[in-house]
């Protein structure tokens, strides 16, 4: 498997839908949290789509994205089901903060983790920052990691 990166507009129909049907699977079906899982912060023009796809199958997959003036963000951040238990989540992480560091180099990155991965998060260096919250019904904790070299 090699890891790709694309924005928005090279996606190719194929290489879209697996990404969207993945992404329900998971977030909507597996998690059983009916929400608008597909949003505006996708077709951005500077969003960066990061997948690995295994024999047209999409494996892992998150978004890198600009949030704001001071941060960079990842989200959506999966593994399918039966790609879980390889270590593609702490490559997929490693990949994520490269992208967003060198596509926007004077920020830090803000995720929206969910609580029972924090220990994960940390692991790859995030840090908790304010009080968790519910989101969509599922626990929540917002962390940085700080861009050293700004």
């Amino acid at each position: 498997m090699q890891l790709v990166s694309k924005v928005f507009s090279e996606l190719s129909t194929h290489e879209l839908f697996a990404i969207m049907r993945t992404r329900v699977d998971v977030f909507v079906v597996e998690q059983q949290c009916p929400y608008p899982e597909l949003d505006n912060v996708d077709c951005m023009a500077n969003t960066i789509h990061l997948y690995w796809l295994d024999a047209e199958q999409l494996a892992a997959y998150a978004r890198c994205y600009e949030k704001n003036e001071q941060y960079s963000a990842i989200g959506r951040v999966l593994v399918e089901k039966s790609q879980r238990g390889k270590g593609l989540a702490a490559l997929l992480v490693k990949e994520a903060i490269q992208c967003c560091f060198t596509h926007w180099p004077n920020k830090d990155i803000y995720i929206g983790a969910q609580t029972y991965l924090l220990a994960f998060y940390q692991l790859q260096g995030f840090q908790c920052t304010g009080e968790p919250y519910l989101e969509d019904g599922i626990a929540h904790q917002d962390m940085i990691l700080r861009n050293r070299s700004i």
